[in-house]
């Protein structure tokens, strides 16, 4: 491989292999290029939503104090090195190339062993640790989970401190049919003496977070016991809310992002940077996080544009992330006229994903073809939406079209269903 395109290219046949959960052959990998990620200083973030918004909270506090923070994320929305950046920026196309080469060999090496050649996945987590450790340097690694989290190759890193946002429905073929056991493959990424904080409430879940910190011989700090969210308010451009905790009290923070749910992901950023100020002398105070908090942003995540229409762009592709959605949209914009544009994956039904957008004040809605290799058809998922009089569409563009002729100037326009959906958007809008 002499060129980025060239290392893209090996990527992208690699991804031909789709996805065999699994950390012998990562583990392999790393060993044989020396171990990088033990010279890390890492934050592993899982859960099943919120884990980006909740990375951006860890971000920003940081680059306001001066730190270097390298980030490990997926998927992308307009460049594939997005996934591998240091405060914000994505990994050079040179020092793409130059890990890559540095790890092939070691790559072709595993994938002469009984444990088969390795993912697309796992390959890039050894390539973002092989540039964070011995080119970029960051003060800071946050890692967020693919898929899941015992048998994500993220889980080879060993962290300071672990953050699970949430546990809900998504990615059931590959993690189980139940609340119970998407939680267990979450609670395999605590390790034993670091200790995980989590913002789910949900009994069944953290029973098993609690059964599974008590193993490891480690803390578990949840909301609403250890840390909480008080005099939360939500406004126009964000929220405002103070963070009482175990350890120690902020009061009035801001955010940027929409959502009830945004609050409770900036707080367990909140209390991960208390924990690390206190046990790893982390030199971040009260006044680099309330900047970064309040800069903090995630692409294609409640992300307001001022068009006509305006438009809400929203990933939310599971149960749970359309609760939150249509939480957001009752605080956000309470009985603003709203007009709907999705589109999801094949795997996703749109009579359950769909069904929390029900009540509110839909004037219209669009299901929309999108190019991607698992877009479920507009026609089946306007067939199947519980949104009344769904019309499906070619395209994004054509569906925003029609609502551009029929909406007024005072209405929103909401697109939402899949990441990769948004993604789409996003690029070409």
């Amino acid at each position: 491989m002499q060129t980025y395109k060239e290392a893209l290219s090996w990527l992208e046949e690699l991804s031909a292999r789709g996805i065999r959960p699994g950390l012998d052959r990562v583990r392999m990998m790393l060993e044989g290029i020396g171990n990088p990620e033990r010279r890390l200083k890492n934050i592993h973030v899982g859960g099943t939503n919120g884990k980006g918004s909740t990375t951006a909270f860890l971000k920003e506090p940081m680059k306001e104090a001066d730190l270097v923070c390298g980030t490990f994320t997926s998927p992308y929305v307009h460049e594939f090195r997005e996934r591998i950046a240091v405060n914000g920026e994505p990994i050079s196309e040179e020092d793409f190339l130059k890990s890559a080469q540095a790890v092939r060999p070691v790559v072709d090496s595993v994938a002469k062993t009984p444990f088969g050649p390795p993912t697309e996945f796992e390959v890039l987590t050894v390539i973002a640790a092989h540039y964070f450790a011995f080119s970029a340097h960051p003060d800071v690694v946050v890692w967020e989970v693919g898929l899941g989290g015992r048998l994500d190759s993220t889980n080879a890193v060993h962290p300071m401190i672990t953050i699970i946002t949430n546990v809900g429905h998504d990615h059931q073929a590959i993690l189980g049919d139940t609340i119970e056991e998407i939680a267990r493959e979450k609670a395999g990424i605590i390790k034993s003496g670091v200790p995980v904080i989590t913002c789910d409430t949900n009994p069944a879940v953290t029973e098993i977070l609690e059964e599974t910190a008590e193993d490891a011989r480690t803390r578990l700090y949840r909301i609403d016991r250890d840390f909480h969210v008080t005099e939360a308010e939500a406004e126009s451009s964000g929220s405002t809310f103070s963070f009482q905790s175990i350890l120690n009290h902020i009061p009035d923070v801001n955010i940027s992002m929409l959502g009830r749910h945004q609050t409770k992901n900036a707080a367990a950023a909140l209390m991960a940077f208390r924990y690390l100020m206190l046990y790893y002398a982390l030199p971040v105070d009260e006044e680099h996080i309330r900047r970064g908090l309040q800069k903090a942003y995630w692409i294609g995540r409640m992300d307001y544009r001022e068009t006509t229409p305006p438009l809400l762009l929203d990933g939310a592709h599971n149960k749970e992330g359309m609760e939150s959605l249509a939480e957001a949209l009752e605080d956000h914009f309470p009985e603003r006229p709203l007009h709907l544009i999705v589109g999801m994956t094949q795997e996703k039904d749109p009579a359950v994903l769909l069904e929390p957008l029900k009540t509110l004040p839909i004037q219209s809605a669009a299901a929309a073809d999108f190019d991607f290799f698992r877009a479920a058809s507009a026609e089946e998922t306007a067939a199947k939406s519980p949104v009344p009089d769904t019309k499906a569409f070619p395209d994004w563009q054509t569906a925003w079209e029609n609502v551009q002729q029929k909406a007024s100037p005072g209405d929103l326009v909401v697109a939402s269903g899949s990441l990769y959906f948004i993604s789409e958007i996003t690029a070409k809008a």
